[in-house]
């Protein structure tokens, strides 16, 4: 009998029939709601936020993103750009802390030919990494077995978070 890899959560993206389209932008539109919870926004910086991606490649992979609307490094000030490259930091500390990685992939896919899912606004992503933690799930069939629901994920990096904000 074959086995079944649940993963319900991932059916809103493949139903829709181009998910790189959508109305407006997700890392302008979400931040200016107020459930930081139902948009996985786990921390609000000064230019910068953080979230869960919500189609993650492992579990706590996590995305920076300025506030400012843009696609073009030189569109943001060195004060952005430095504010990045904290949270950056911060997430990888949070992730350490919630999961113990063995190492990180950390990188900006810039342009649609750069293979950005959402190329008009400028994200870095912080993905964790373990050894051996690409199968032939990921090499034969470019699918990934996340073992863990977003909430939970949130719920254990938001641990991270508070204790990181309130030391």
């Amino acid at each position: 009998m074959a086995e079944r890899l649940w993963a319900p959560w991932r059916f809103d993206y493949v139903s829709q029939a181009d998910p790189k389209k959508t109305d407006g932008c997700i890392f302008v539109e979400l931040p200016k709601q107020s459930d930081d919870r139902a948009n996985l926004i786990l921390y609000r910086g000064e230019h910068a936020f953080v979230m869960l991606n919500a189609f993650p490649y492992a579990s706590g992979h996590l995305m920076v993103a300025p506030y400012k609307h843009t696609a073009d490094l030189d569109d943001l000030s060195d004060e952005e750009l430095l504010d990045i490259q904290k949270l950056i930091r911060r997430c990888m500390r949070w992730i350490k802390g919630a999961y113990n990685p063995q190492g990180f992939n950390v990188g900006a896919n810039i342009g649609e030919a750069g293979g950005a899912g959402i190329p008009s606004h400028l994200h870095w992503h912080i993905v964790p990494r373990w050894s051996g933690d690409t199968s032939f799930m990921t090499s034969v069939a470019e699918v990934r077995v996340i073992p863990q629901s977003l909430e939970s994920a949130f719920d254990k990096l938001m641990e991270q978070v508070k204790a990181d904000v309130s030391d």
